[in-house]
């Protein structure tokens, strides 16, 4: 059965032609013009993956999102947007948006992201979860490496849940999975590269801010005050998961 994708974009042009990009490349794709169709198809017919335009008149990509989260919904959603600024990317996470699309845009990419969305979100045993880089990590195992523990922070893979301390932390699947890599390699420096291998599938090359972006929400989420940063950026490398 072909993965149903739910694509929302009040640009007719874009529609019909990312429509007809994404029937060719073997998605069921159902187009609709605005936000209170996306809610409509999304309730009657639930798809696999959901792309949904940021800017549209009256409920906006945003605003269906939040919607959708609030309802308990975590169908995978890739945002479309022409807004640049990182501020208005990590308003996207906020509505628990799972990665984003700058237009205009390449439709490979589109492609690549949805791959790599669907992917995260196929059953799998836990012990498919993705392995750490080679090199000593700090893995707490229990029930066949269902936990992880590194830095105070404790991760329960199976019910997908963290804590820093006793606080639990409300991460989104790419925040979660983000984290994860880094708790499973704590100490070690991994590179933009390895990260977007790992999360993403794909590199998507050095003038990319997805993943800056990211670390900068997983931090907010992260940090406490007096508390030591876990998030280390090591200039022009990558980043690192330590407790200093």
């Amino acid at each position: 059965m072909p993965q149903t994708v739910l694509l929302a974009e009040d640009d007719r042009a874009i529609r019909h032609a990312l429509e007809r990009a994404l029937t060719l490349e073997g998605y069921a794709v159902t187009a609709v013009a605005d936000g209170v169709e996306a809610l409509a198809q999304a309730h009657t017919n639930p798809p696999d993956v959901l792309v949904l335009d940021v800017m549209m008149p009256g409920i906006d990509g945003l605003q269906v999102c939040r919607v959708l989260r609030a309802e308990g919904d975590r169908t995978p959603i890739l945002m479309l947007t022409a807004l640049v600024e990182t501020a208005d990317r990590i308003a996207g996470l906020d509505a628990g948006a799972d990665d984003y699309v700058v237009k205009p845009f390449d439709v490979e990419e589109v492609f690549a992201r949805l791959r790599a969305l669907l992917r995260r979100t196929s059953p799998a045993p836990v012990a498919a979860a993705p392995g750490p880089v080679e090199g000593p990590a700090r893995e707490a195992a229990q029930g066949a490496g269902r936990h992880l523990e590194a830095a105070g922070l404790r991760m329960d893979l199976q019910a997908r849940r963290a804590w820093r301390g006793r606080r639990a932390l409300e991460l989104t699947r790419t925040e979660f999975e983000l984290l994860e890599l880094l708790v499973r390699n704590a100490g070690i420096v991994l590179d933009h590269s390895t990260i977007y291998d790992r999360i993403w599938g794909y590199d998507f090359g050095p003038g990319s801010k997805n993943l800056a972006v990211y670390v900068g929400y997983l931090r907010r989420k992260l940090d406490e005050p007096g508390a030591p940063q876990l998030i280390h950026t090591v200039r022009g490398v990558g980043y690192v998961l330590r407790e200093d």
